[in-house]
């Protein structure tokens, strides 16, 4: 997928009415997009170039049910939000790891790396706030003890029998923790309101959310990618391949927010 100016901004742009900038970021896992006093700003699209690349991870599966080797786990799903102080937009990428092979002396070693090839994204996204941008790796969801929790899925008017798992009597993920803090979000299915009707034994999580994201946990949660690149020494933190990169494309209106924005 990539990313366009869209028609009306490209306009703006070309009379004048907003200027075209970038803001790239990476390195350490927390930024801030500053936007000008009594202007705002629109985010229509990102290149997002992964976490993780130059490294080779030695491989430790020995059947076709094991897990991947932990580190390179690590880079394999990354997140990217925006907060813009009254509103949160994140977005959860999955990274591609691949067969690779390093030689140690004369010696080849069998192993994966990451694909941090550029990812290109069409986003929408306004503010006349600084836009605060949080970047980091999930290893997986909370504790086993924690949840995830599963049940299966009634027939109601939302979720109809043979067009949705409704009825199917198969037992799904209903409330995924990602983080361990007992005040994160919890990702709850399928929706937070009208919950009830589904007649579930597990209660409405204290903190439910209807989309998934992780907060920051050093654990099970968002771990910052400079952070875990420290944990493996001083040469990996150093070298620029394994950090992360962000380049935003964004439209600089110098004026308020308009109630109306198409």
């Amino acid at each position: 997928m990539s990313w366009q100016i869209p028609t009306q901004i490209e306009q703006d742009i070309i009379a004048g009415k907003a200027v075209y900038k970038t803001f790239q970021t990476g390195n350490g896992g927390q930024s801030v997009l500053p936007v000008p006093p009594n202007s705002y700003v629109v985010i229509f699209g990102y290149d997002f170039s992964p976490a993780g690349g130059g490294i080779v991870f030695t491989n430790n599966v020995i059947s076709n049910t094991e897990l991947i080797n932990e580190g390179a786990r690590w880079f394999e799903t990354q997140q990217i939000s925006f907060y813009t102080g009254t509103d949160f937009y994140p977005f959860i990428h999955h990274v591609n790891a691949e067969h690779s092979q390093a030689v140690n002396g004369v010696q080849p070693i069998n192993g994966l790396s990451i694909d941090n090839s550029s990812i290109a994204r069409q986003v929408y996204i306004t503010s006349s706030n600084d836009v605060t941008i949080t970047h980091g790796l999930i290893l997986q969801m909370n504790d086993e003890v924690a949840g995830p929790i599963q049940e299966a899925i009634p027939i109601t008017n939302t979720t109809p029998q043979g067009l949705t798992y409704g009825g199917s009597g198969q037992v799904i993920n209903i409330q995924t923790p990602y983080s361990a803090a007992g005040f994160a979000p919890v990702f709850t299915q399928p929706q937070v309101v009208d919950y009830a009707k589904y007649n579930f034994a597990a209660p409405l999580p204290v903190n439910p959310d209807n989309q998934v994201f992780a907060t920051p946990d050093v654990t099970n949660g968002l771990l910052d990618a400079s952070a875990y690149l420290a944990t493996l020494g001083d040469t990996f933190l150093q070298a620029a391949a394994p950090q992360y990169y962000l380049c935003l494309h964004f439209a600089v209106y110098n004026k308020t927010v308009p109630d109306s924005r198409g």
